[in-house]
């Protein structure tokens, strides 16, 4: 069974990781997502869209207001917050469900913090504003350290990159005075994993990384690779995700960012019954 950890976020709460795996619903406040799921113009939908996330099943919800697809066209900070601050508030107001804001900005950070977010969900692992950092050691929150290959030469193995970027942003949260239980590590699918096939080799190899000794999330979700061995396109991506899930699980994630709650929920019951069956296993054999 995976280990037991307590993932401290912010105003004072906490969360129980390991025996069960976690879901987190993705909330696009943008008009421009990959997956087509974008609601930045209709901030009453993506409230609806993250309570009834909660109905479904998700721990947290994750809020973005900026689009990552490599082509996406950059917005300032004061539109991210216009978009996202409004659908947080909304949601604090409603329900008591953890909420992640998806960011690299301090500012937006700040204000999302103020506006009821638990967790800063950083896609350039606190190497694009290093005060977000500081932010994090400040507020409490909890923090997503994801790798990402972008804007930097990468080392040639898929894992040893990994630990290359990982291993700075752990040490940089630590000189920031960001605790180790206020950290969750994400090895970034899809950011600039060049090919299908250097995607597919970091999930078979995803298991060399426990080592690092952090909880971790996965967000595989919809993401191009899974069309290039599907063939489908990105709303018709679940089922493939939902199989992510189950073979990640296995290997040892903890957290599972996904756009449909319900595919990957009932995936992941199955990956932690396996899972149930091989501690049982193990204990009468140990």
């Amino acid at each position: 069974m995976p280990i037991l950890r307590h993932w401290t976020v912010g105003h004072s709460r906490a969360l129980s990781l390991g025996p069960k795996a976690v879901i987190m619903g993705i909330v696009n406040a943008t008009p421009d997502s990959f997956s087509g799921d974008g609601l930045a113009a209709n901030i009453d939908a993506a409230i609806a869209q993250a309570v009834a996330m909660v109905k479904q099943g998700a721990a947290i919800i994750d809020v973005g207001g900026e689009s990552t697809r490599p082509d996406a066209e950059p917005v300032n900070a004061a539109l991210e917050q216009e978009r996202i601050l409004p659908v947080i508030e909304g949601v604090r107001a409603i329900s008591d469900v953890l909420i992640s804001v998806d960011t690299y900005r301090a500012e937006t950070a700040r204000r999302a913090v103020e506006s009821g977010a638990h967790i800063i969900n950083d896609v350039w692992g606190l190497s694009r504003d290093p005060a977000i950092a500081r932010l994090v050691a400040e507020t409490g929150s909890g923090l997503v350290i994801m790798h990402t290959g972008r804007s930097r030469k990468k080392l040639p193995d898929v894992i040893d990159d990994q630990r290359h970027f990982l291993v700075q942003a752990i040490e940089v949260a630590r000189n920031a005075s960001i605790r180790d239980e206020q950290i969750v590590l994400d090895p970034g699918f899809g950011f600039a994993k060049e090919t299908a096939e250097e995607n597919i080799e970091l999930m078979e190899r995803f298991g060399e990384l426990l080592d690092l000794d952090f909880p971790w999330l996965v967000g595989a979700s919809r993401k191009r690779f899974l069309g290039a061995v599907t063939g489908q396109a990105p709303l018709e991506r679940d089922g493939a995700t939902a199989a992510t899930s189950i073979a990640l699980r296995l290997a040892g994630a903890d957290i599972f960012r996904v756009h449909d709650v319900v595919s990957s929920r009932d995936a992941l019951a199955v990956a932690d019954a396996m899972l149930a069956a091989r501690a049982r296993r193990q204990g009468r054999n140990g």
